[in-house]
């Protein structure tokens, strides 16, 4: 039987210190967490050269309300519009424009609008990925993610998509104006720098 009046019961003074440290239910930040922090962004870099690409065959640039969103975008966040180009929706056109502009030394990333739904002249998507040498999934699914709350069901027809072509980055999003701005500003130009640092396309040589 055990003598429950013999037993020690009391914490130490190390039990105290630790309950007293977690009371708030946060831990505490140690150095080495900052450090880990700072070593992710190690390969940012610090200003990333854009080539933004209107897929369309009706538009022209004088008449581009979703490459003007993405053009101020990716200004106002501090990067460079390498180029700025206007392609009509053939399979063969786009094509060859990506594959240029990913060849070019003052470009780490693409960034395209119009050709990601479901009619026929929709051929941004399938004319980029043979190009890809890693896809990025991650950006269509929080992209038909975060548009699902303004158009609902209709986001299925959103072929929306992200990949990587010898070291630079490409961006295939939807024509509308609002779709653009979603897409470049909330989720690209949050992790450009990074990605443009990891993908090994720095621009700042």
């Amino acid at each position: 039987m055990v003598d429950f009046q013999s037993r020690n019961t009391r914490r130490n003074d190390d039990d105290d210190d630790a309950a007293e440290s977690s009371d708030d239910g946060t831990a505490e930040s140690t150095p080495d967490n900052e450090d880990s922090t700072d070593a992710h962004h190690d390969d940012d870099v610090s200003q990333v050269g854009v080539a933004v690409v209107t897929v369309s065959s009706s538009r022209s640039l004088s008449d581009d309300p979703a490459g003007d969103a993405v053009v101020a975008a990716v200004e106002a966040a501090g990067h460079e519009v390498a180029t700025r180009e206007l392609v009509t929706d053939r399979y063969d056109r786009v094509q060859g424009a990506l594959d240029n502009l990913t060849g070019r030394d003052d470009v780490a990333a693409v960034i395209t609008t119009g050709g990601t739904g479901v009619t026929p002249d929709d051929v941004t998507v399938d004319a980029a990925r043979p190009l890809f040498d890693m896809e990025l999934p991650g950006f269509g699914e929080e992209f038909r993610r975060r548009s699902a709350a303004d158009i609902g069901t209709k986001i299925i027809g959103s072929r929306a998509t992200g990949g990587v072509v010898g070291g630079t980055l490409v961006f295939c999003l939807p024509g509308s104006e609002h779709a653009a701005t979603l897409g470049t500003d909330e989720i690209i130009l949050p992790e450009l720098a990074h990605l443009a640092g990891l993908a090994g396309h720095n621009t700042d040589a």
